[in-house]
C-alpha cells in the first residue's frame, strides 16, 4: 500500500497550492497511490503557544514548532492508515517521524536548508536557530533511511546530495505537473491573443515582492518607452495589497479550482507569463502557463530552470536587465511568426507538463528505473 502525505490534508486543493491534491488524483487513477492522509495541523495552536514559551525559556528564541519532533509525532497520530507495511510518500522532509514503522519516500521541492537560507527564514528569526539546526540533523537521518528521494528540480537534488551527503543514485528528479485542469490538448490550438499589437505580460502570485512584480513592471516600462502598447496583468493578490503603476492591471485573486474558466481566460489573455523571483523552489505557475501553451519568461533562480524546458520560453540570469528582457519580447513583436511558432512548440509538448506525465516517471523510479536519477543527470551534463 502506498500513501501520500503533506503537512495538511493531501486530498484538498487548498493544501500546498494544490500539489498533493493533483498528484494524488493522477497517481490514484494510474494505480500508483492507494490513499492520502487528511491531517489538520490547526489542532495544535495551543500546543504551539506553549512550545514557543518553553523554547524562549530554554534557548532564548522561539519559532519553528512545525519542525519539532513533538508536533510531528502528534500529527502522525491523526493518520487514518498506519499499517506497518504501508509506504508513505511525503512532501515534507521530516514527516512522518521515525516512529512510523513502514518505508518512507520523499517528493520535495526543496530541502530545509534551502528553505531556511534561500527564503530568509534564518535571517528573519521566524524559526529559531536551535530549531533549524535540530531539524536539519533529523532531516539528514531521514534521508539516509529513505526508500527514494525525489526532487522537483536539480537545484533541490543538488542540495540533498551535496549538503546532506546522500548517495546520488538514490536521489531522483521529476518536475511537478500543472495544478490546473487544462482543457483537452486538442483544444489548445488558439491559446495566444489575437494580436501582439498590445502586449500583455502575465504575473501570478500572492507574494508579489518575492516574485519580483516590480521588475516585471520595469520590463513593461522599457517596452512602453520604445513605443509599444503594453500592460502587466497581475493575479494572486488584492489590488489594495499590491503596488500602483499606470502599466499595472491588478486582476485580484483567482481560485483556479472554483473559478477555472476565469483562470483560463486570464491565462489565455497573456502573451507571456513572467517569474523573476528572488527565491523560488520550483514555480508551479510556469507549468500551468506551459500546459496552456503560454510562453514563460523567467530567471534562473532556484528550481525554476526545471520548470521551463528549452524551447518553451526564455530563462535569464539573475543579473539580466529589464532592457535585455524587453529586447527578447520586442523581437517577437517584430516577427509575429516566430511567436506563433513558439506557442505551437509549447502546445505540442503540453502533455509533458501534466501530473499524468510526472506520475509515469515516479512509477518508473519505483519500478527500478535510473533514468531520472541525479547521478545519471549529472553524468549526462558533465
Amino acid at each position: 500500500m502506498r500513501i501520500l502525505t503533506c503537512i495538511g490534508d493531501a486530498t484538498s486543493p487548498a493544501a500546498w497550492s494544490g500539489t498533493p491534491f493533483h498528484l494524488f488524483r493522477a497517481a490514484q487513477r494510474a494505480g500508483f497511490l492507494d490513499d492520502a492522509w487528511t491531517l489538520d495541523p490547526r489542532r495544535y495552536r495551543l500546543r504551539r503557544a506553549m512550545w514557543n514559551i518553553c523554547s524562549q525559556l530554554r534557548h532564548g528564541e522561539r519559532g519553528g514548532f512545525q519542525y519539532s519532533a513533538d508536533f510531528l509525532r502528534r500529527l502522525l497520530s491523526q493518520a487514518s492508515t498506519v499499517e506497518s507495511d504501508a509506504e508513505v510518500i511525503s512532501h515534507f522532509p521530516l514527516f512522518p517521524p521515525p516512529n512510523h514503522a513502514g518505508p518512507v519516500s520523499y517528493y520535495i521541492d526543496a530541502t530545509l536548508a534551502q528553505n531556511f537560507e534561500e527564503y530568509g527564514l534564518a535571517d528573519s528569526r521566524t524559526v529559531s536557530r536551535h530549531m533549524m539546526a535540530d531539524a536539519m540533523t533529523r532531516e539528514k537521518e531521514q534521508y539516509s533511511s529513505a526508500k527514494h528521494i525525489v526532487c522537483m528540480s536539480r537545484w533541490a537534488a543538488r542540495s540533498v546530495v551535496e549538503r546532506y551527503h546522500v548517495d546520488p543514485a538514490n536521489v531522483h528528479v521529476v518536475p511537478a505537473g500543472s495544478n490546473f485542469d487544462a482543457p483537452n490538448f486538442s483544444d489548445l490550438t488558439d491559446v495566444k491573443p489575437a494580436s501582439l499589437s498590445k502586449l500583455r505580460l502575465g504575473f501570478l502570485g500572492k507574494d508579489w515582492r518575492r516574485k519580483n512584480l516590480n521588475f516585471v513592471i520595469e520590463i513593461a516600462e522599457c517596452l512602453h518607452d520604445r513605443g509599444f502598447e503594453v500592460e502587466v496583468a497581475a493575479a494572486g493578490f488584492a489590488e489594495s495589497d499590491g503596488p500602483s503603476h499606470h502599466l499595472l492591471r491588478p486582476i485580484g485573486y483567482i481560485d483556479k479550482h472554483s473559478e477555472p474558466q476565469r483562470f483560463l481566460e486570464f491565462m489565455r489573455s497573456c502573451h507571456f507569463t513572467c517569474l523573476f523571483s528572488s527565491a523560488e523552489a520550483f514555480g508551479i505557475s510556469n507549468r500551468e502557463s506551459l500546459s496552456l501553451g503560454i510562453p514563460v519568461l523567467a530567471s534562473r533562480t532556484g528550481g525554476i530552470p526545471d520548470t521551463v524546458p528549452e524551447g518553451c520560453g526564455h530563462l535569464f540570469d539573475a543579473q539580466a536587465s529589464a532592457d535585455e528582457i524587453a529586447d527578447v519580447i520586442a523581437s517577437y513583436v517584430d516577427d509575429p511568426d516566430s511567436y506563433a511558432a513558439l506557442c505551437a512548440r509549447i502546445v505540442e509538448r503540453s502533455a509533458t507538463f501534466t501530473w499524468e506525465s510526472a506520475v509515469e516517471k515516479l512509477a518508473a523510479i519505483w519500478n527500478g528505473s535510473s533514468d531520472y536519477s541525479y547521478e545519471r543527470l549529472n553524468s549526462d551534463n558533465a
